[in-house]
């Protein structure tokens, strides 16, 4: 083989090849740096880690996206014909679409989350058939973190079409608590012990100021409606402990807490 046909074959396929290998590396970084620069820019602009999230996922799509095209522009510089490439990839991606269309409407409802911020990460939420702490809204799904640590996928679909509860949303919470005593205690002496208890209880905010009533007067029980307000972070620690010192304090006082019991009559006679 000549120099000359060495030099043919190089000029036919290792330029083309050269080219080819040349435009999917610099595409590729292109498309990483793009992604980078979009995170770190919206990092430094202090934007909510809910959006940092979602569009870092939006941002992986459009990644792929973009490696197609730098693909396809690679074949053609090997001299692959690209336009009935194109055409089927395009109608691969008609078909993808049609066929994932709960895909998509979960996409869309994405969106609207992001648009609208009904919530967003860290927030406690009730939505979905689900309720618990979100980790994360992703393009088709939103991230739920229950306390014993699982996780739990919501399609955002599923999350958009019902009622969103965000007990999150406000800084101050309003603990409904009712406390059943005896018919037979001293109503007057349950509500200055009740009353007490909130006092002593630091974190129970004196604005708005705590309510307690007579709620009704039930089958066994008088029961006393105490409803106290806290900062929304102190809500589980100040329920759990309330509930506690309650109980306690009544047993001191020598409060009774009635609880469900029956009586069983039997008559007994001849059976004739």
């Amino acid at each position: 083989m000549t120099q000359a046909n060495i030099f043919a074959l190089v000029q036919q396929y290792a330029l083309p090849l050269f080219w080819a290998i040349l435009v999917l590396v610099i595409g590729r970084l292109i498309a990483k740096m793009l992604t980078v620069i979009i995170r770190k820019s919206m990092k430094r602009a202090a934007i909510d880690d809910t959006l940092i999230s979602f569009t870092t996922n939006v941002a992986y799509v459009a990644y792929v996206a973009m490696m197609a095209f730098v693909f396809i522009a690679a074949l053609g510089k090997l001299g692959v014909e690209t336009t009935s490439f194109a055409a089927l990839l395009a109608a691969a991606g008609l078909a993808i679409a049609l066929s994932l269309q709960g895909s998509l409407s979960n996409f869309a409802s994405g969106v609207i989350l992001i648009l609208f911020r009904p919530f967003k990460a860290g927030d406690f939420i009730e939505a979905g058939g689900v309720a618990d702490i979100v980790e994360e809204i992703q393009i088709f799904s939103t991230k739920i973190r229950p306390g014993d640590n699982k996780e739990i996928i919501v399609p955002n679909g599923q999350i958009t079409g019902g009622t969103i509860t965000n007990y999150s949303a406000k800084e101050t919470r309003r603990i409904n608590l009712v406390i059943g005593v005896g018919y037979g205690d001293d109503l007057k002496k349950v509500r200055s012990v009740l009353q007490k208890i909130l006092q002593n209880e630091t974190r129970v905010l004196k604005d708005p100021e705590p309510t307690i009533g007579l709620l009704e007067l039930g089958e066994s029980s008088v029961n006393f409606a105490v409803r106290p307000w806290v900062a929304t972070a102190d809500y589980w620690p100040v329920l759990f402990n309330l509930q506690e010192t309650i109980k306690l304090r009544f047993d001191d006082e020598g409060i009774s807490i009635p609880f469900p019991q029956r009586d069983l009559h039997i008559v007994s006679g001849n059976v004739a």
